[in-house]
């Protein structure tokens, strides 16, 4: 989930702060920047995979540092920050509204921190003004294009009078965005201690690390999720919310072939790394334990050296799965399933992935109730087959369809073509097959208007008109007509009112001359 950390560079962060538990003389941005160096601490250890980007701001905007894994080139640039003039919230609001849409689109989930003193600006370009001005006329920048939680994190003194004023400010900026968040502030009157307390809180409830154990069998293994999955909620049966968390032990049901799978609808996926055993690397004694040849502890270097030579269970499924072709049907909570997959970003390098489905038992119609599987030896008969030439999959519905004709797919390129070929052949056929071209005419005109693929009826009538120049003379003269007739009716603007259907244009040629 990437993050954009927003640190406020105006005058009123270069304010002094005198801290009891340091000498000299501090101002606000530095107890800022040593907050900001404590969380990219934490986030290094709990979520290392994570992008990050530091913005500053203050009337204007700037990106100091691009969407990264090098937590240290962040720490570099927070040392070099300068102050300018006063604060805009909005302009940094645009900015990073713009950033995330190029970089990630508008399906990627992402977190926003604004690092703010509590003061929301003055005059024009004041948070307040801007709220009052723009949200009417629905230009202000929030809610956000993408998902995303905002957060607001004030290195002020709790009974700051500039603070208190500006927090209805900021909660007002989170319940516009409707995604979440949370307004940090210190616990008591600034110091290091409280900073960094305050941004380790923040740490804590947003970046936790996900820690479980993969079970197959008698075969386990601790892992760690990245990004760390987060609880869903869902209607029970009195119509009510209702949290659904993650199990603590990741269960693998049973295993099928990639093609029965295909395509599932998926919440997250998330990367599944195995972690290093916490029973080993313990003090020789209760005084501490000896020192190695590099000063860290005997115990220490030895589970360092001899973690990649632990056999790992994770390992070993990630090999099977990918030489197999298959995925593994995990239970990750109750009603709640996911399947573990190799996915390979490269060539030469593949992951093992655990991707999750929805809530539910029947999230994939295809494969029936999830809990209705049961391993191939519970069948008299193989369902796949002596020599696994077949498969049991789709699951037929039991309930008889309602309609006739399949509906229009064009999941794929091909069945789009195949679809303008059949148009094509039939109207080479005109007169003998005009009943034939006008339904198949009105079938893919209603698809195009239900899918909004308006473009596809403009290039039908291209495409009509150019068949019609290039008529044989040996053609009926009524297939010139029809042709043409066709695709004028495809370009009036009551062809995109799916309650019409196209006629053919009546003429006084038979179909028998």
């Amino acid at each position: 989930m990437p993050t954009v950390l927003a640190l406020d560079v105006s005058l009123s962060m270069s304010r002094p702060v005198f801290t009891p538990d340091s000498q000299g003389e501090f101002q606000r941005r530095h107890l800022a920047v040593h907050g900001i160096n404590h969380l990219l601490d934490y986030m290094a250890v709990s979520c290392k995979l994570e992008f990050t980007s530091l913005v500053v701001f203050s009337y204007l905007w700037e990106q100091l540092v691009t969407f990264t894994r090098d937590f240290d080139s962040i720490k570099s640039a927070l040392n070099k920050i300068e102050i300018f003039n006063k604060t805009c919230i909005e302009t940094v609001l645009n900015g990073i509204k713009s950033l995330i849409v190029e970089e990630w689109s508008t399906v990627t989930p992402c977190q926003i921190i604004l690092i703010t003193d509590g003061n929301c600006g003055i005059g024009q370009g004041s948070l307040k003004e801007s709220l009052q001005s723009k949200t009417a006329d629905d230009k202000f920048p929030l809610p956000f294009p993408f998902p995303c939680k905002l957060h607001v994190v004030c290195v002020a003194n709790p009974n700051d009078p500039d603070l208190q004023s500006s927090l209805p400010l900021y909660q007002k900026l989170i319940d516009m965005n409707n995604e979440g968040g949370e307004i940090f502030i210190p616990e008591s009157n600034m110091t290091m201690k409280s900073v960094e307390q305050m941004f380790q809180k923040l740490g804590e409830t947003f970046y936790a690390p996900y820690f479980g154990t993969i079970q197959c069998g008698n075969l386990k293994c601790s892992v760690q999720l990245l990004p760390s999955p987060e609880p869903l909620s869902r209607k029970n049966a009195a119509g009510e919310d209702e949290q659904i968390v993650l199990n603590n032990n990741l269960e693998v049901c049973g295993f099928l072939d990639i093609a029965d799978v295909a395509s599932p609808p998926t919440v997250s996926r998330h990367l599944v790394l195995p972690t290093i055993s916490k029973d080993r690397g313990k003090p020789a004694d209760e005084n501490g334990s000896k020192e190695g040849k590099n000063g860290k502890p005997v115990a220490e270097e030895e589970e360092e050296l001899d973690d990649g030579k632990t056999p790992s269970f994770t390992v070993l499924l990630h090999g099977s799965l990918k030489v197999e072709g298959m995925v593994a049907l995990t239970k990750v909570g109750p009603d709640w399933y996911g399947i573990m997959y190799s996915w390979a970003d490269s060539k030469k390098k593949s992951n093992l992935m655990l991707a999750f489905f929805y809530p539910g038992m029947d999230t994939m119609s295809w494969l029936g109730k999830l809990d209705n599987l049961a391993h191939v030896s519970e069948f008299s008969e193989s369902p796949y087959g002596e020599d696994d030439s077949k498969t049991p999959f789709p699951v037929r519905p039991g309930d008889k369809r309602s309609y006739a004709q399949s509906c229009v797919v064009w999941i794929k390129p091909s069945g789009l073509q195949a679809d303008l070929q059949k148009v094509l052949r039939h109207a080479r056929k005109l007169p003998e097959k005009q009943q034939q071209f006008y339904k198949e005419l009105n079938r893919i005109r209603r698809a195009a208007l239900a899918f909004g693929f308006l473009e596809l009826m403009e290039a039908m009538a291209s495409m009509l008109e150019r068949e019609c120049t290039m008529l044989p003379g040996t053609a009926h003269p009524s297939a010139a007509m029809q042709l043409s007739h066709a695709a004028n009716a495809l370009q009036n603007p009551s062809a995109k009112d799916v309650s019409t259907t196209i006629m053919p244009l009546q003429t006084n040629f038979s179909t028998d001359d």
